[in-house]
């Protein structure tokens, strides 16, 4: 029966429902506006205490360090968002959620879409957010407003595929805090064994090497580039690369682990 169903959903059809399911994890918020407090209050925490604790000792000054500093900890943040996805996902599927779900004449792969599209809208709140605070304690930007919408645009590029690797991790685990705990275990060595706080360059020669092939670090230099100036083409064309690379690996292990799952 769930073959037949399946194979009656057009393409349409299924980004209609991974509309419509993206729109209900968004109403959530009217009744639940804590929901982005990880979006807002956790960011602007690290943004404020990376920038003041040690901006001066990495840069010589706040100001200077948010020219290298912001753009690393929006990446930084992005990845550590991509966790809600994992964790909300786990807390339906454990609440009965997707039970209701897999009896409708929808898409398999819309919950899963549906719930990451959601997130990236919520991602995009989160670096606005940290541009405007980042612009009050001094950031500024060096290139024009098409360079800064490229940015957006990337980030969320690379959010959307980086949400997979939480999606899947949901879909293996069988407690929404476990999702956390793996993802953290993943994220802390990918995301400060990079540059994303600190130049490459003060780090031992080891290091380094990883350093420079880290896609965290990768993405931080195309942010970097596109916010303040500097190379822009050859990041930007291996983060895209890198975003394709994960959501080919991952997007279709999670909507396999999903159909076992469910």
């Amino acid at each position: 029966m769930t073959t037949t169903v399946e194979s009656r959903v057009r393409p349409i059809v299924a980004v209609r429902n991974t509309g419509t399911l993206a729109w209900r994890t968004l109403v959530q918020i009217k009744h639940n506006p804590f929901e982005l407090i990880d979006f807002s209050i956790q960011p602007i925490m690290f943004l404020v205490l990376f920038t003041y604790v040690f901006g001066g000792a990495i840069a010589g000054s706040t100001s200077e360090y948010l020219v290298f500093g912001l753009p690393g900890i929006i990446v930084q943040n992005l990845l550590f968002a991509t966790l809600n996805t994992g964790v909300g996902l786990n807390t339906d599927i454990t609440g009965g959620v997707f039970d209701r779900l897999r009896s409708m004449p929808i898409s398999r792969f819309s919950p899963l879409a549906g719930r990451i599209v959601a997130d990236v809208i919520k991602q995009a709140w989160a670096v606005a957010l940290l541009l405007t605070v980042g612009t009050l304690l001094g950031f500024r930007f060096g290139t024009g407003p098409l360079d800064v919408l490229a940015a957006f645009g990337l980030l969320l590029i690379f959010a959307f595929a980086a949400s997979w690797m939480s999606v899947l991790v949901a879909m293996l685990v069988s407690k929404p805090d476990k999702v956390q705990i793996f993802g953290f275990v993943l994220l802390f060595p990918l995301t400060f064994a990079s540059n994303a706080f600190a130049p490459t360059a003060s780090m031992p020669g080891w290091l380094q090497a990883w350093v420079k092939i880290n896609p965290v670090s990768i993405l931080a230099d195309a942010v970097r580039g596109l916010l303040s100036g500097g190379p822009v083409a050859t990041p930007v064309a291996q983060s895209l690369l890198w975003a394709a690379i994960l959501l080919a690996i991952f997007a279709p292990l999670s909507v396999w682990a999903f159909r076992r799952r469910v």
